[in-house]
């Protein structure tokens, strides 16, 4: 039987992972309707496309899959109820999203070394993204404690209080986005958190836009307060706001978990989650990301300098940045931006996740080994 495929044209590799016995098809995913749904087996979407009864009600979908680790997209009650099979892919882009954290902290001011000098990092969340970042601090010798009102605090390394996770020198959001229960994180950080922040701190979020109030955000970086943010996801997709974006210190445009090799993995998740769901064999595929090139270390850097060198040689956040600027600024009609966004992540690079890379350099000490295998890398003596 030939099934039919509706992808989301912003998910890599599906004809690779899926053409076999499949008719594939691809749409923008913002632009996917019930009316196109009607002969269609299996819907594969990303965050933009909102999955529910309005979308599926009296069409012929029989699996759901979703290349993010991200739920809130999804009325997952309603396809446990209509009998369809749901799959999604946790952790796929967890590293992809470390190494964004990671470059952001080694790209705003000293604040790498601050750390490395024995500042702390307070993670909220402790999901997929929250451990994954959790687990590469404690290679690199880092310091971090962990707020998670949803989980029991025996389950959480180095847990602790809101209060304390907004005085650490570096604090990075990664909590789902929820808005019921006893712990919502939809604007968990508020006017009141922010205000606690320290002037000399980071604030990063790469979770969903929400849990932080956008406009309780920009009112305190128009007041001059000084702590850095950089700011990957906002309220309102696609149609930012602009006046914060001026003001944060890096923006891009919801493309933390991007990397090539994250979505690659989570097309392949799919596919195997849709595997089983038919019960037959999955075929030995290689991913067809292959390898990235090798990376030369240079000598006689700081263990600062070379981890910022071999985080920027795979990711150059300030490109983001600007690509973002230059897209939205100055743009006046609020559709005309929320286009350009949408353009960005559509268009996105080519980006390459620095773990698993290897990594050259003639004579590397015991703590250049150390610090390039702390990163997830290869430390390979030589040059060639």
């Amino acid at each position: 039987m030939t099934l039919h495929i509706l992808a989301d044209e912003n998910i890599p590799a599906v004809d690779y992972f899926f053409a076999e016995d499949a008719h594939v098809e691809k749409l923008a995913g913002r632009t996917i309707s019930r009316a196109q749904l009607q002969h269609i087996d299996v819907l594969l979407v990303r965050s933009v496309t909102r999955v529910d009864a309005t979308l599926l009600s009296g069409t012929a979908v029989k699996f759901v899959g979703t290349a993010t680790s991200g739920l809130d997209h999804i009325d997952q009650e309603y396809l446990s109820q209509s009998g369809i099979e749901f799959a999604y892919a946790p952790g796929s882009n967890a590293n992809s999203v470390v190494e964004y954290v990671l470059t952001a902290v080694a790209s705003v001011d000293d604040t790498l070394e601050k750390l490395l000098a024995g500042g702390i990092v307070g993670i909220v969340g402790y999901g997929h993204i929250g451990k994954a970042v959790a687990a590469r601090l404690d290679a690199l010798n880092i310091r971090y404690c962990v707020f998670d009102p949803c989980l029991q605090q025996n389950m959480i390394k180095q847990a602790t209080s809101l209060a304390q996770v907004l005085d650490c020198d570096v604090v990075t959001l990664h909590p789902e986005l929820t808005t019921e229960g006893p712990s919502p994180s939809y604007h968990l950080f508020g006017s009141g958190e922010l205000a606690q922040l320290r002037s000399d701190s980071l604030l990063v979020n790469a979770s969903r836009g929400p849990v932080i109030d956008n406009r309780a955000l920009l009112a305190q970086l128009s007041q001059g307060h000084g702590f850095s943010t950089v700011v990957d996801v906002w309220e309102g997709e696609p149609a930012i706001n602009t006046e914060l974006l001026k003001r944060v210190t890096l923006g891009s445009a919801h493309i933390a978990g991007y990397s090539l090799d994250g979505k690659v993995l989570a097309t392949r998740m799919l596919s195997d989650a849709m595997i089983a769901w038919q019960a037959v064999k999955s075929p030995a595929l290689d991913s067809p990301a292959g390898f990235a090139d090798a990376i030369s270390l240079p000598e006689a850097l700081s263990r600062a300098e070379q981890i910022r060198y071999l985080l920027q040689s795979r990711y150059d956040i300030s490109m983001d940045d600007a690509l973002l600027r230059q897209a939205t600024l100055g743009v006046p009609v609020i559709e005309h931006r929320a286009e350009r966004f949408d353009s960005l992540r559509k268009t996105y690079r080519d980006r390459r996740e620095l773990a698993g890379s290897i990594v050259r350099q003639s004579t590397p000490t015991a703590e250049t080994i150390q610090t390039v295998r702390a990163l997830g890398c290869i430390a390979v003596t030589g040059r060639d």
